[in-house]
């Protein structure tokens, strides 16, 4: 999953969290607040009562002679009464209390106090029914939600765009100097501009990464290339030193079962030297891309080496090639290498009286070319390592294999930018599968 991805989904999650527990105190915070609103709402109106009061007399709601008086709406949801107390103690409180209207019994939040008029006690209550304080709290709630929601999807929607911000110099950086680059050959150094100190630090650790790694291996390809080089004269000095002692007369036969024991030695020397080097100059790409060649006749040439080796194990070899199949803009003497050595392979690796077929066909809209053997396949372990170098399985050390066959395949292949997948299954042989670029195939 994307570091945005999930930067997204923590974000959305913790908000929902943080929403749902808004919604379960949401009926909680809007009781208070609409009974803290009722309190406010009956202090005022006390206050503006006791005014009146003081500047007019009690007789502005009490007339001479009464001892109480009583005024409210016509639903009975708000009353303010007065009446004469007649204890000593002091009231000044606002509670939930009932009290009976004309024979209903109904709920009040009611204010009361007492207060000192003309000489005489009173009580003054000021009352709103909870109904009416409750009835509110509905729209309250709805208009609570509504808001919530668009302020969520709101901060998501501003976290998206933000993220995307951020972390773009990220993906700048995965992008430019990871992906988009052919390993080893990385390029020069492009900064990415970011403003965020971690990603400007990245960028330059990965990049001095990648320098390490590709002085590495171009001092790896050097070596390579220049020891292949330096190899090849001594090889040829002792060999040729070899062979001229045989033209000599008086050697004993155990000398000359010595000397063509070293001379296949050294032949075995020759031939990795040469594959080294061919290696070496196939990354170091020294070679040309410019021939064209149809694979229908690619293949012939490469029957009409090999047919020895296939008519000595009794092995079947077919193809089935459009005969308009082109190779273009290709190596032929490379490709030519490529498919010798994977139908070698399939011939070494083959049964008696076995099969091979190579098959072109057109796949998901890409030109696919599969060797298809009979041989004895290979194992699931060994699979993973089977284009590594030197790394000698344990049917190539039967062979007396060098190791060397699969590893020119893969960089001939990734020369030409051909990708190579793997079918096999011991005792039931293998499939190569060439998955050819648009850009080499002309019909």
């Amino acid at each position: 999953m994307k570091l945005q991805t999930k930067l997204t989904l923590f974000n959305t999650l913790s908000k929902l969290v943080i929403a749902t527990i808004f919604v379960l105190l949401l009926p909680v915070l809007i009781k208070a607040i609409n009974q803290h609103y009722s309190d406010s709402r009956v202090l005022k109106q006390k206050a503006k009562l006791l005014q009146i009061i003081k500047t007019q007399g009690i007789k502005s709601y009490i007339q001479p002679g009464e001892t109480q008086a009583g005024y409210y709406t016509p639903l009975k949801e708000d009353y303010v009464s007065f009446h004469l107390d007649t204890t000593t103690e002091d009231i000044d409180t606002i509670q939930n209390e009932k009290r009976i209207l004309q024979g209903d019994t109904i709920d009040y939040r009611i204010l009361s106090h007492t207060f000192k008029a003309d000489n005489k006690k009173y009580l003054l209550e000021i009352a709103t029914s909870l109904d009416a304080i409750n009835e509110t709290t509905g729209p309250f709630q709805s208009i609570a939600f509504a808001v919530l929601v668009g302020m969520i999807l709101l901060t998501i929607l501003a976290d998206q765009l933000y993220s995307n911000y951020v972390l773009r110099p990220l993906g700048q950086i995965i992008k430019t100097k990871l992906i988009s680059h052919k390993f080893p050959n990385f390029g020069s150094y492009k900064k990415v501009e970011t403003s965020t100190s971690d990603f400007e630090y990245l960028d330059i650790s990965i990049h001095k990464m990648i320098k390490t790694i590709e002085n590495t291996f171009q001092k790896e390809r050097e070596f390579i290339s220049n020891a292949s080089h330096e190899l090849m004269t001594p090889i040829s000095i002792l060999q040729s030193k070899i062979e001229n002692m045989f033209e000599q007369e008086d050697i004993a036969d155990e000398l000359k079962a010595r000397l063509l024991e070293m001379l296949r030695i050294l032949n075995r020397l020759k031939s990795i030297t040469k594959t080294l080097l061919l290696i070496s100059q196939i990354e170091n790409e020294q070679f040309l891309k410019e021939d064209s060649i149809p694979l229908r006749q690619l293949m012939q040439e490469i029957y009409d080496e090999i047919s020895i080796r296939l008519q000595d194990k009794n092995i079947s070899y077919t193809t089935d090639i459009p005969e308009s199949l082109l190779l273009i803009h290709v190596n032929k003497f490379l490709l030519f290498n490529l498919f010798f050595n994977l139908i070698n392979n399939a011939i070494k690796y083959n049964h008696e009286d076995g099969e091979i077929k190579v098959v072109a066909s057109r796949e998901n809209n890409t030109w696919v070319v599969r060797i298809i053997d009979s041989g004895i396949g290979i194992s699931a372990e060994d699979l993973p390592f089977i284009f590594n170098r030197f790394k000698k399985l344990r049917a190539s050390l039967k062979q007396d294999s060098f190791g060397l066959g699969l590893p020119i395949v893969q960089s001939i292949a990734a020369f030409h930018e051909i990708r190579i997948e793997v079918q096999s299954e011991k005792e039931k042989g293998s499939i190569f599968k060439l998955i050819m670029p648009d850009f080499l195939i002309k019909i």
